[in-house]
């Protein structure tokens, strides 16, 4: 009787001490797609795939809602309590990097060889996060307009030059058919699209938010002859009443390119499927315009890290490895409309693929994109550089304007010893 209650506890015994061995580790993730289906749909279904196709780990994600999401980052690293994953925005990742936040990923640098370069999230020679797809920013118009108004259809090779852009929206104003030849975006003032949208028409000109060799000052840079060239420009696009001011309607800036209240509309391809719909085989995504120093547009979207405070790094980076394949990529497009980080998973998406109708985005990231300032500081001169921009849209001198912002950037780096640049 003793030796069968000493076999039966060795056996169960036994089968404890596997069931433990075989337990899943969790790792916990933050994601800020939530009240975003589609997209949610898809990392569900990478969460579901990775934890089935190992036994070492779990994922589990809890999602927030995107506008809060990098408060509650901060938050967390604040109180100590970050999870394994997070993701970030890619201009943002510099500052968290800087901060302890993240951490550099140990991934196999095969799986991220033909990535485009503005999707791989890179601070001080290391890299600190990836991301699945990217963003890009095109003059969305119509084939027909351009024709009536005689206007050159420019190229990837040979976009518009400043002449023949202002030539196109003073000929179209004169048509007057349109509200306004131009819709800039000017309604989206309290985000990030004055920086990733404007500041490339500003480093065209052959100015920056900072000087790029040293990230240490933007005194002579934003507000030197170049940048006071380019304000100059900018001021005049609204004193010619050739786009809307800072107090368009937002849902002027949602429909107006649609409801024909503006001949061109300068945005990106989340909105670009609309277009396709509305337009069909007239609508056109053209290259930006080369200012004299080369077409630029902002770049670098969501990205995938790993914390700083991560008890199992190993897993949250076995896990963002796994979601670089081109079959999530593809996913992800497909659900999103964002355009896909590597070509082979792009001519596998409905609308990046050669011939699709939003293929031309994917050679914009490729040939047009320059990341926004990758420094600490970014986040600090994004919000001087947009004030900035709408205050010389309304009227503010030039000059002035940009000699503040550049001594407010300045000064904010000073005061953060450098960010350690």
């Amino acid at each position: 009787m003793n030796i069968r209650l000493t076999a039966f506890a060795t056996t169960a015994l036994g089968a404890i001490w596997g069931a433990q061995a075989f337990a899943q580790t969790e790792l916990t993730m933050w994601y800020h797609g939530a009240g975003n289906p589609e997209e949610s749909a898809v990392l569900d279904q990478i969460v579901e795939e990775f934890n089935a196709s190992q036994s070492d780990w779990s994922v589990v994600v809890q999602s927030f809602p995107a506008g809060a999401y990098n408060d509650t980052v901060i938050a967390g690293a604040l109180a100590g309590n970050l999870p394994d994953i997070i993701d970030v925005d890619g201009p943002v990742m510099p500052s968290w990097a800087w901060a302890g936040y993240i951490q550099p990923l140990e991934i196999d640098q095969g799986t991220i060889e033909n990535f485009l370069p503005t999707a791989i999230g890179r601070w001080k020679d290391d890299i600190y996060s990836v991301g699945l797809w990217e963003a890009a920013v095109a003059m969305v118009t119509r084939r027909s307009v351009l024709e009536k108004y005689d206007i050159r259809i420019p190229t990837l090779a040979e976009p518009w030059t400043r002449d023949e852009l202002d030539a196109a929206l003073e000929a179209i104003k004169e048509g007057g058919e349109f509200d306004y030849p131009l819709d800039l975006g000017m309604a989206w003032s309290a985000d990030e699209w004055y920086p990733y949208a404007f500041a490339p028409f500003l480093q065209s000109f052959g100015g920056d938010l900072i000087d790029r060799s040293t990230y240490l000052e933007a005194d002579g840079v934003l507000n030197g002859d170049a940048g006071i060239e380019f304000g100059e420009w900018w001021q005049s696009l609204f004193d010619r009443e050739l786009v809307p001011g800072t107090s368009q309607d937002p849902a002027d800036r949602d429909s107006g390119l649609i409801d024909g209240k503006y001949a061109m509309s300068w945005n990106g391809n989340w909105a670009a499927a609309n277009a396709v719909e509305a337009f069909g085989d007239d609508v056109l995504f053209l290259p930006a315009p080369d200012f004299g120093n080369g077409p630029k547009i902002g770049a670098a979207s969501w990205q995938f890290a790993v914390s700083a405070s991560s008890d199992h790094p190993e897993g949250a980076n076995q896990f963002i490895e796994f979601m670089l394949q081109d079959r999530w990529q593809v996913a992800f497009s497909n659900a999103q409309a964002v355009i896909p980080a590597t070509s082979s998973a792009a001519a596998e998406s409905e609308l990046y693929a050669e011939g699709a109708p939003m293929a031309v985005f994917y050679d914009l990231s490729k040939e047009q994109a320059l990341l926004r300032p990758v420094t600490p500081g970014y986040p600090v001169m994004a919000k001087i550089f947009r004030k900035a921009l709408a205050d010389i849209a309304s009227g503010a001198d030039v000059a002035d304007t940009l000699d503040a912002a550049a001594d407010e950037i300045d000064a904010d780096i000073e005061a953060n010893s450098g960010y350690g640049n």
